[in-house]
């Protein structure tokens, strides 16, 4: 196998580019990039954010909210917390880097004035990190929903280690804080890092209480503007979606309108439910498999496909 990849490698030296016509190409190419087809914030080059530090850390943060799970498994009593202030000090330094690099993308200024950011940067990964502690009581509230809702779950560590629901939450609630302190950009790495390994699709933007819980997971949508209440459990494939995009008088799309379901406290959806609009899930409820839903239904009402139908 050496061999033949050398004599490749050989044939395509021998050969040059010129056969391509790359001069040409490549000037092409160029012109697109900066005339023609330019789609760079505010028409300059600027550092993106890394989808491979970010993973890094997520899997860092996780590891500082549940050490034993995500980190290791041989701590002590006496070792904890020196990992954890070792693991979070490593990296929230990554993290303010990558927080800066994402603020460029909302940022309306010159370069000169992005130096600026690197000071907002660090208050913003500072805000972050004080926020840890509640973010893991959210997290913890996850984990004994999933644990009490599912009779297949025989341990807290199962949880953790096993349920995709559980890491997108994880993953989630982190998004959702960083959307907030204002780099979007950021969270919505993070929301993807998620979904490619969960199959879940939640949109940092949307507010979610405690005590959340998703079965299974595979295909659930959650937008940008979905407001969930707590003790919500959703199963899979489950879409708290839009059901209309509204244009401005020029036919774009107005963004940032509220536009996704309100899902109030106790309610539960099963496997295949479509949810769309600004309507309102009443405490309590239940909606059936495969329903389609886009009127709003009272506290306590209970939904199944056929009921739908008849709407």
């Amino acid at each position: 196998m050496a061999a033949v990849i050398e004599s490749m490698i050989t044939r395509t030296a021998e050969s040059g580019a010129t056969e391509w016509g790359l001069e040409s190409i490549v000037a092409q190419l160029r012109n697109s990039r900066e005339v023609t087809h330019n789609v760079r914030h505010q028409g300059r080059i600027r550092e993106l954010p890394s989808r491979e530090a970010l993973a890094a850390i997520l899997d860092g943060i996780a590891a500082a909210l549940f050490p034993t799970h995500y980190g290791r498994a041989d701590l002590t009593d006496e070792s904890i917390d020196y990992y954890v202030g070792t693991t979070l000090n490593s990296t929230l330094n990554l993290l303010m880097e990558q927080v800066r690099r994402g603020l460029l993308f909302v940022s309306n200024r010159d370069e000169q004035a992005d130096a600026d950011l690197n000071v907002r940067a660090v208050d913003i990964t500072r805000d972050f990190a004080a926020q840890l502690p509640a973010i893991r009581a959210l997290l913890v509230s996850d984990l004994q929903a999933a644990y009490q809702g599912d009779p297949a779950a025989s341990s807290a560590a199962e949880i953790l280690l096993c349920y995709p629901g559980m890491i997108a939450i994880i993953y989630h609630r982190v998004a959702h804080a960083l959307f907030q302190m204002g780099t979007p950009l950021l969270a919505r790495l993070i929301a993807d890092i998620a979904h490619s390994k969960t199959g879940i699709d939640i949109h940092p933007g949307a507010q979610i209480g405690g005590s959340f819980f998703i079965d299974h997971g595979s295909g659930v949508v959650i937008g940008e503007t979905a407001v969930i209440g707590t003790h919500v459990r959703l199963y899979q494939a489950v879409t708290l979606g839009a059901k209309r995009f509204p244009v401005d008088e020029t036919g774009a799309l107005i963004k940032g309108n509220a536009r996704h379901p309100i899902v109030e406290d106790d309610v539960v959806i099963y496997a295949g439910a479509t949810i769309l609009g600004r309507i309102t899930i009443g405490r309590g409820s239940t909606i059936g498999g495969n329903v389609w839903l886009t009127h709003s239904v009272p506290a306590g009402t209970n939904i199944s496909q056929a009921q739908s139908l008849s709407d």
